[in-house]
Order: C-alpha cells, then sequence, then structure tokens
C-alpha cells in the first residue's frame, strides 16, 4: 500500500478546487456579454463587452424627418431587454403605444418612453442598416460606432452573446 504524502494531497486536490472555484463564481463573472453585430454574410462588423448590468443605445435620425431616435437596451440576468426609447416628436411610425411603459417629457419638446422592459426574444435581432443619412450607431458609454459606415443597406443581427441558455 502506498502512502499519502503532502504533495500527492495537494495534487489531488487542486483540480477539484479549480472545479469548486468556478461553480462558485460570482454571477457577473459567470454570465459576461459580448454585444455583436454581425451581416448575414457572416462578418463580424462590432463586438463589445457587455457584462451584466451594462446599458447601449441604438440611434439613428429618421428616414423622413431626421431627427434622432434612440432605443436603449440593458443586459439584465443574461437578457437583452429594451428599457427605454427616445423620440423627439411624433413624427411617421414613431409615437407612444399605451400600456407600454409611459411617456415622460425630455424637456426639449420631445420624450421619452421609459420602462419598456421587454426581453428581446432570443438575445438578438435583425435591423436593415440605413444609409449615411440615416446613420445607425451603437452608443456604450463615451463610444459611439457608425454602423452605417461599415454595412449601409445590409441585413444585420444585433445579437448579445451571453452564457445564458437563450442565448
Amino acid at each position: 500500500m502506498r502512502a499519502s504524502t503532502p504533495a500527492a494531497s495537494r495534487r489531488a486536490f487542486g483540480p477539484a478546487a479549480a472545479l469548486l472555484c468556478l461553480l462558485l463564481a460570482p454571477p457577473a463573472l459567470a454570465d459576461e456579454g459580448w454585444l455583436e453585430v454581425t451581416a448575414d454574410s457572416g462578418r463580424l462588423i462590432a463586438s463589445l463587452p457587455m457584462p451584466e448590468g451594462e446599458a447601449w443605445c441604438l440611434e439613428w435620425n429618421h428616414s423622413v424627418t431626421g431627427i434622432r431616435v434612440q432605443d436603449c437596451y440593458r443586459h439584465r440576468e443574461g437578457l437583452m431587454v429594451l428599457e427605454r426609447s427616445h423620440q423627439p416628436d411624433f413624427s411617421a411610425g414613431l409615437g407612444h403605444v399605451p400600456g407600454r411603459g409611459r411617456q415622460v417629457s425630455d424637456g426639449e419638446g420631445g420624450y421619452w418612453i421609459e420602462g419598456i422592459d421587454e426581453p428581446v426574444p432570443g438575445n438578438r435581432y435583425h435591423l436593415r442598416v440605413g444609409s449615411p443619412e440615416v446613420n445607425h450607431r451603437l452608443l456604450h458609454e463615451d463610444r459611439r460606432l457608425s454602423l452605417s459606415d461599415q454595412a449601409a443597406g445590409e441585413r444585420v443581427t444585433i445579437h448579445l452573446r451571453t452564457s445564458s441558455p437563450t442565448s
């Protein structure tokens, strides 16, 4: 029979300890996310780290009036959630739908629709990227990334990738 040595015990415990650390990792570490924009051809247009709790917006100029519109999202518990939308006026296709958030003034003649809180099915949606005049752009922290500069006229998928089984 072979005697167990302290070194052998440490080697045997090493992998078990590493597995235990992974299983007990805080949720924020276990569910890091990435916001990816991919063209239908498979070309990766953008990839931004998007950890739990982070927010971003898709901003564009309305195709008829040219006003700036925003839809703002958050990575919430592994889900892409539409939280709010900014609309400077009631142009074609814009407006508040009763029962879907609440409309509040932005103090500049436009309004925010707050409290929408709708998870985006599958953590992804498709977008036909507008012309340079429409200028679809991602806003995150102090960064502004023009999708129109890279993919005008193309259909893209905006996808929050997480370790969640739904994404």
